[in-house]
């Protein structure tokens, strides 16, 4: 008998990875899911997962930003990448995201680490994985996310034009080939983890991806929370 998934996700993306759904890896990864949860406490909540997608239609895409994992301490994880509940301490890579804000466009540093602003604006703010247990950092890699948001980059760089993609630190950069440089404008940099070294701060991919998207037409987002 074959067998049917339907996540909790917006029916744009439903459609542009319905394949996906259908194949062997996804169905894998599902049940890994199911039998974690009898286990371990998985983060973001369930109804959080696809929040990326949920929060940004496909047809509203303007700029991509890629992270890891979710954030692996209590009460953080909220499907945004980057991004943390209200009343929650800022991580330091947040931190410095809004101090290159405020460098870049003179935003003040906003008093929540929610992105949701963005992400309604049409800023698909992207974990390559999807799921992290409890305080163990990295510990849903290679399970079969990462096929799955390789195939959304792609569907992304195929299907759209005209889009900034962002992305910061190796782990990011990894996914250049799966982007299509031709139809949308590609913004490296370092993490905005204080452990790199040099190259976010400065950055100004804030502006910049502003400036592209006036020079394509297309409404910039407003980035200050």
């Amino acid at each position: 008998m074959e067998i049917t998934i339907n996540p909790q996700i917006e029916e744009s993306w439903k459609e542009v990875l319905s394949a996906e759904f259908q194949k062997e890896y996804f169905i894998e990864l599902k049940n890994f899911l199911l039998n974690e949860k009898k286990h371990y406490e998985i983060y973001p909540p369930g109804h959080r997962i696809f929040a990326a997608y949920n929060y940004t239609p496909f047809d509203k895409i303007k700029a991509v930003i890629l992270g890891q994992d979710p954030y692996h301490n209590p009460g953080e994880a909220n499907g945004l990448c980057f991004s943390v509940n209200d009343g929650i301490k800022m991580p330091p890579s947040l931190q410095n995201i809004f101090k290159e804000l405020q460098d870049d466009l003179k935003c003040p540093v906003p008093k929540s680490g929610k992105l949701e602003r963005w992400a309604v604006q049409g800023v698909f703010l992207l974990n390559t994985s999807l799921t992290v247990r409890k305080n163990q950092a990295g510990s849903h890699r290679n399970i079969g996310w990462e096929k799955f948001t390789d195939a959304t980059i792609q569907a992304i760089s195929k299907k759209k034009e005209k889009l900034v993609f962002m992305l910061w630190g190796k782990w990011a950069m990894g996914k250049m080939d799966l982007i299509d440089k031709n139809k949308h404008l590609i913004l490296t940099a370092s993490h905005p983890s204080p452990l790199a070294r040099t190259g976010f701060l400065g950055c100004r991919h804030f502006s910049k991806a502003n400036e592209y998207l006036k020079n394509k037409g297309i409404e910039p987002i407003n980035w200050c929370l």
